[in-house]
């Protein structure tokens, strides 16, 4: 039974608005003229995904029905890629400085939980259908949001979600940061550690809330509302007994690290990824290799800044405007050197400090930097799933992978930029509607 005609109207995105789910049992073929079923290799031609229960069967060449009575999805013309897949997202909000602070003192568990799963949304109709959450202090909103994804309850991205990010006291994930101490009775301390005994019950509070990974800050951040800086925060000794109970709990670390000093410290600890990385030097580039730990950017950060700014010079607070124009500044000279250094890249946009549903804006900015639109889109694809520790469930299109694909216009090995016009979304074989 086809349900789209070969030839599809310019209204394909509307088309799709209202298009059916079909049932999970269903059999489903999708047809389209270009398919990336490996990203980093040459794309197919013509072919013919046939998915059922979820995941792909098998890709035939050409265009074929498939099995008898299995629903048709023709792409027409368009390129068909994996899903994509954003490593650094903070899916609770996209308020930024003097807003934000306003939001988290104010808003209730049920509206960070109700806005999570809108922002989910946004990203899933991006054509991400895997983000990672890297920390938030909603009480366990995403979390939530993860199951109910999982059970079916709800539609949005898969979730890999760290819960609440460990930092040390005053370090760039304590909350009293830059507020009254009279408030501070009411912002659990859960996440701060101090000395090996005290970041071991960090780690193992999270494994307690039911989190998928840790991550950890070894240097101040852009955001904090201190004027520490953006150099080591956390001891060696502290880090390394972060990573060594997350693994005895089987979990991984992301590091939150902006300045050589600490970024050099979470990767001789043994973490998994390296987020912002923004001031490598020598001997970084070299412990990423050694280590085997993916470098994560997060260039879309300035895209947030620069639009607060223009809105609201005021929008930052002293102590943190004067990092921002910092960051606005570099931000993009250390992939410049970790790409030709040999490092792995994986895509990451950090939304909630840009804007969720624009994630696409990274691809940009990471060939601006010095990467090719497929080492970009491999990027947001394998090395991301890789990462995230889901290389056979997502990242390509192979029989018994999750059905998790996207189509344009276009050919983004290209001209990468296509990736912001996504226009078809296909998450676990059902497909997404474009709008509400």
């Amino acid at each position: 039974m086809r349900l789209l005609p070969a030839a599809l109207a310019p209204a394909f995105a509307l088309a799709f608005a209202t298009f059916a789910v079909p049932a999970a049992a269903q059999v489903t073929v999708v047809q389209a003229d270009r398919v990336l079923a490996e990203p980093g290799k040459a794309p197919r031609g013509p072919t013919s995904i046939v998915i059922e229960k979820g995941r792909i069967v098998a890709l035939l060449d050409g265009r074929q029905p498939g099995p008898a009575g299995a629903q048709v999805v023709d792409l027409g013309n368009r390129f068909v890629l994996p899903g994509l897949i954003d490593s650094h997202v903070h899916l609770v909000s996209d308020a930024g400085g003097q807003q934000a602070l306003i939001e988290r003192m104010t808003a209730s568990p049920a509206q960070d939980a109700l806005r999570a799963q809108w922002n989910g949304m946004k990203t899933l109709r991006a054509g991400f259908t895997t983000v990672r959450n890297l920390g938030d202090a909603s009480g366990g909103a995403v979390l939530a949001l993860r199951d109910a994804v999982e059970a079916g309850w709800t539609m949005g991205p898969r979730i890999v979600d760290s819960g609440r990010s460990i930092s040390v006291t005053s370090g760039h994930m304590d909350g009293n940061n830059g507020i009254r101490e009279s408030f501070w009775a009411g912002e659990s301390d859960e996440n701060l550690c101090n000395g090996v005994e005290s970041c071991r019950e960090a780690v193992r509070i999270q494994v307690r809330r039911g989190v998928d990974l840790i991550k950890i800050a070894t240097t101040g951040g852009v955001n904090s509302r201190i004027g520490a800086g953006l150099a080591q925060q956390m001891f060696l000794d502290e880090a390394k007994a972060i990573v060594e109970t997350a693994r005895l709990h089987g979990k991984k670390v992301a590091a939150h690290a902006h300045d050589w000093t600490g970024i050099n410290v979470a990767l001789q600890a043994g973490v998994d990824s390296i987020e912002h990385g923004t001031v490598p030097n020598d001997e970084t580039l070299k412990l990423f290799r050694q280590s085997g730990a993916y470098y994560v950017p997060t260039l879309s950060t300035v895209n947030g800044y620069r639009e607060r700014l223009a809105k609201d010079p005021n929008a930052y607070p002293p102590e943190v405007l004067e990092k921002v124009k910092w960051r606005l500044e570099v931000t993009g000279r250390a992939l410049e050197r970790a790409v030709p250094a040999g490092v792995k890249i994986a895509f990451g946009t950090d939304a909630g400090v840009s804007k969720h549903g624009r994630n696409a804006d990274e691809f940009e900015l990471m060939v601006q930097h010095g990467m090719t639109p497929a080492s970009a889109i491999v990027a947001a694809t394998t090395n991301a799933a890789d990462l995230l520790g889901l290389k056979d469930e997502v990242g390509a299109l192979r029989p018994g992978m999750a059905a998790d694909l996207i189509a344009v216009s276009g050919d983004p090995l290209a001209d990468v930029k296509l990736l912001k016009k996504v226009e078809f979304v296909m998450a676990r074989g059902r497909v997404v509607p474009m709008q509400d």
